[in-house]
């Protein structure tokens, strides 16, 4: 990680590849756990994901072209073991493709763990 000052005056952290990947890494260990637990994610680290997700998104068209096959789901409400199950039973992204129709946060404890 290493922090670099912006034109607006806000501190970015910015972060490699494989500092990302390391992060997923620890996102996806709890699988198969006790549901509940807890990933450890430092405030720097939930910024670059918010702000790397917030590029894509705005990188993308407002209409998308998706390959089939594909697996739709609703609102996930911050049950990250929920969300777990989805990939566990229907394969992780890249090997899989998602559309999720929004309401990740806002219900279960661990919505940052899903929004991230």
């Amino acid at each position: 990680l290493r922090e670099c000052r912006s034109d607006e005056q806000a501190w970015l952290v910015v972060m490699s590849d494989a500092e990302i990947d390391a992060i997923i890494d620890r996102l996806v260990a709890v699988r198969g756990g006790k549901p509940g637990k807890l990933v450890q994610l430092a405030e720097p680290e939930i910024k670059m994901l918010c702000a790397k997700a917030k590029e894509v998104f705005l990188a993308q068209p407002p209409l998308l072209e998706l390959e089939a096959p594909i697996k739709i789901c609703g609102d996930v409400h911050g049950q990250y073991y929920d969300l777990l199950r989805l990939f566990e039973y229907g394969g992780v992204p890249p090997e899989a493709n998602y559309l999720f129709l929004g309401g990740y946060v806002d219900r279960g404890e661990q919505s940052l763990e899903t929004i991230c």
